[in-house]
């Protein structure tokens, strides 16, 4: 069964680039693509049966942030991956509050693009590695009260998924939390579909950001 992917991109050689990229894998159908994010809106109204988004950000009419955002609130079973050469502490920041499941940058090669794409439908959150250090140092640099209070939990988070909000803020994948915590991964990924929910939010980075700010952790 193909992976279904649309792309938002404005720029004509940079989309032919990405198209050229994916025309590797046999797996990836790319559905439909658009020039920026309200003609992708449009587009996902008559077929929204997708499961990956890349997204660029800068783009006329509407950009890749504000449509991440629409598209995450009525389709929130989309993937979106930014795939954007801006590495910029301000896009980043905004791309993950919009919801963005993974930030690329263009320079990407075929196979890391690839990965990235079933790694992001199995629950993951691909990062470029220098956009990843900038996503950590962003969460550093949070101003943050010095007391944190667990009992403080409006948000009915069991204690479990505190345990794995922490290993995450560590920037630990799956596997090694589970070894972490002696649980499976599967439980894992349970825990972190109900951490969601609960915080509302759409991505690892976007949680522990949130549970960061809310004193969870």
């Amino acid at each position: 069964m193909g992976l279904k992917i649309s792309i938002a991109e404005d720029n004509y050689f940079l989309l032919k680039a990405i198209k050229e990229k994916l025309s590797f894998f046999d797996e990836i159908i790319v559905k439909f693509d658009a020039k920026n994010g309200a003609e992708l809106i449009g587009k996902l109204e008559e077929n929204h049966n997708i499961d990956v988004i890349l997204m660029d950000i800068q783009m006329p009419v509407m950009d890749g942030i504000k449509a991440t955002e629409l598209i995450k609130n009525k389709y929130p079973h989309i993937k979106i991956i930014m795939l954007t050469v801006l590495d910029d502490d301000n896009y980043i920041f905004k791309a993950i509050k919009s919801g963005a499941n993974g930030y690329l940058l263009k320079e990407t090669n075929p196979e890391t693009l690839y990965k990235s794409i079933v790694e992001v439908i199995k629950g993951g959150a691909p990062m470029t590695p220098s956009i990843a250090l900038k996503t950590l140092n962003l969460l550093r640099n949070t101003n943050l009260p010095e007391t944190k209070n667990i009992s403080n939990n409006n948000y009915k988070l069991s204690k479990r998924e505190i345990e794995i909000l922490v290993q995450l803020s560590k920037g630990l994948n799956y596997n090694l939390i589970a070894d972490n915590l002696i649980i499976s991964p599967a439980t894992v990924r349970k825990h972190i579909e109900n951490i969601y929910k609960k915080l509302q939010v759409h991505s690892k980075v976007e949680a522990v950001l949130k549970a960061q700010k809310r004193n969870l952790i």
